[in-house]
């Protein structure tokens, strides 16, 4: 978890009462929003490694992280801690673009547009010209989250707008993309699209999908658990 003061609302993978599931939570200091966003989380990676470590030794069996911008960390994190790794929701991208019709194509919603690089994309193996839209706009939820406000309102009017990266999407917000949306914040999932008409994929998509494999579901009971 970055070190942050904004409100976790329900949908946000902050808050453990959006998860189904059991989840334990570490804080690293100094890493805010600015740091990781727009510094590129410098200096950090052994705070993580170590935050990671101390959750595996406590009971973890996977590992993710609450922003998608530490997919730069995403290989040394998996590497350090023996455990499976998940630090963004755009892992799902190569994935879900497989599912769709030909000409169809994934768009990606984040703060701020400008800070997801080529190396974030190159680190979860999204194509380097996939469309990409940014919600910072100077708007109340970007701002909230970049300055790690201590209110935060996701259903505000006029809350969120959206502001293509001009090297990757197209001029019109509304035309980002034609086949699926992928955003990092689940509670967010259901306006982008209501606005869209497309699926939404987030970390929260993510992640019900990564922990139905590190605990799969007993369907039949009667079966004796330790046979293979």
């Amino acid at each position: 978890m970055l070190e942050t003061s904004f409100p976790r609302v329900l949908g946000d993978i902050g808050n453990a009462a959006t998860w189904p599931f059991p989840v334990m939570y570490r804080v690293v200091p100094d890493a805010s929003p600015d740091h990781v966003v727009r510094r590129r989380g410098e200096g950090l990676l052994e705070a993580f490694i170590s935050a990671g470590r101390d959750m595996v030794r406590h009971g973890a069996d996977g590992i993710t992280t609450n922003c998608g911008f530490l997919a730069l960390f995403q290989d040394e994190l998996a590497t350090a801690l023996g455990v499976p790794v998940a630090t963004s929701s755009l892992m799902q991208v190569p994935f879900v673009e497989r599912m769709l019709p030909a000409g169809k194509r994934v768009g990606v919603l984040t703060i701020p547009a400008a800070s997801l690089t080529a190396d974030h994309l190159k680190g979860t193996g999204v194509a380097p010209n996939t469309p990409i839209v940014g919600t910072d706009s100077g708007r109340h939820f970007s701002r909230a989250i970049l300055e790690d406000e201590a209110e935060l309102d996701v259903e505000a009017p006029g809350s969120i707008s959206l502001m293509p990266r001009s090297n990757a999407a197209p001029t019109s917000s509304r035309h980002w993309s034609d086949g699926a949306g992928m955003h990092q914040h689940g509670a967010l999932r259901r306006r982008f699209g209501r606005t869209f008409g497309l699926p939404v994929y987030s970390i929260y998509t993510l992640l019900t999908w990564f922990q139905a494999g590190l605990l799969p579901r007993r369907f039949l009971p009667q079966l004796d658990d330790t046979r293979p």
